[in-house]
C-alpha cells in the first residue's frame, strides 16, 4: 500500500478533518492543533476523497454522514485505491453493526457522537503510533520474491511457511539476501558470514546452502539457490 505518513514528532504532521457541521469542525481542529498536528478542515465528502488521494496527510477523521457522500464509499475508495491513511471514523449511529461496517470497509478505529475532542486526538495519536510500530517492524523484513527474512525473530517465511534457522543460516541467508541476484564467492561469503579473509578450506558454506536449500527451495517452488561453477553461489536467477 502507498505511504502517506511522515514521522511521528513532526510539528507538520496533516490531518484532514472530514466534517459538515462547522461549529463541530472548528472545536476538533484547534483541539488537534494545540497538541502540534496541522489541520485541514473539509466539509464535502468528494472534496476529502480528491484531497486524501492527493495524498501528503498522516490521518483523516471522517464524519460517516456527509451530505454528499457515505464515509463508507469514501474509506473503501481509499482502501480500493491502495492508500493506507489511518482513516478514524465518527459517526451518531452506535449500534454495532454500523461500526462493523465501518471497520470492514477499511476504518482503522470508530468513534461514536458525543464525544470529548480530546478523546479523538488520542485515538488519532493510537492509531499514529500503531501504524508507525507496524511500519518499523515491516523496514525488518527482508523479502526477495515469496521469501522473507524477519531480522528480529531470525527466522523466515517462503510463501507463508515458516522456516526455523540455526544461528549460521540466519546469517547466511541475510547475507545472500542483501546480495540478491548477485554471485558470490566463497571468499566473499567466508569474510561476510565467518569473519575469514582467507578460504579456510572447510565445506562449511556448503553444507550451509544445501542446509538452506533443503529449507526453502522445497518440490513445487521455483529454486532460489544457485549454485555456478568455479564462480560461487547466488540467490536467485
Amino acid at each position: 500500500m502507498m505511504n502517506t505518513s511522515t514521522p511521528r514528532g513532526d510539528p507538520r504532521q496533516r490531518i484532514l478533518v472530514v466534517e459538515d457541521d462547522l461549529t463541530t469542525a472548528r472545536e476538533i481542529g484547534r483541539c488537534l492543533e494545540e497538541r502540534g498536528f496541522e489541520v485541514e478542515l473539509v466539509a464535502s465528502g468528494q472534496e476529502a476523497l480528491r484531497r486524501a488521494l492527493a495524498g501528503g496527510y498522516d490521518a483523516m477523521t471522517l464524519d460517516r454522514m456527509l451530505p454528499d457522500a457515505d464515509g463508507i464509499m469514501i474509506v473503501r475508495s481509499l482502501r480500493e485505491a491502495g492508500y493506507d491513511l489511518p482513516v478514524l471514523m465518527i459517526s451518531a449511529l452506535s449500534d454495532i453493526d454500523e461500526k462493523v461496517r465501518g471497520l470492514k470497509a477499511g476504518g482503522d478505529d470508530y468513534l461514536t457522537k458525543p464525544y470529548h475532542p480530546d478523546e479523538l486526538a488520542i485515538r488519532l495519536e493510537v492509531m499514529l503510533r500503531r501504524k508507525e510500530g507496524a511500519q518499523a517492524q515491516s523496514e525488518k523484513i527482508l523479502r526477495f520474491g515469496t521469501l522473507e527474512l524477519d531480522q528480529v525473530r531470525h527466522v523466515a517465511r517462503r510463501a507463508g511457511r515458516l522456516i526455523d534457522l540455526s544461528a549460521a543460516e540466519y546469517r547466511l541467508l541475510l547475507f545472500m539476501m542483501e546480495r540478491s541476484r548477485r554471485t558470490l564467492s566463497r571468499a566473499m561469503i567466508f569474510e561476510g558470514v565467518w569473519g575469514y579473509r582467507f578460504d579456510p578450506g572447510t565445506n562449511v558454506i556448503d553444507v550451509h546452502i544445501a542446509r538452506l536449500r533443503k529449507k526453502i527451495d522445497v518440490a513445487g517452488e521455483e529454486p532460489l539457490f544457485h549454485t555456478l561453477r568455479n564462480q560461487g553461489y547466488r540467490l536467485g536467477a
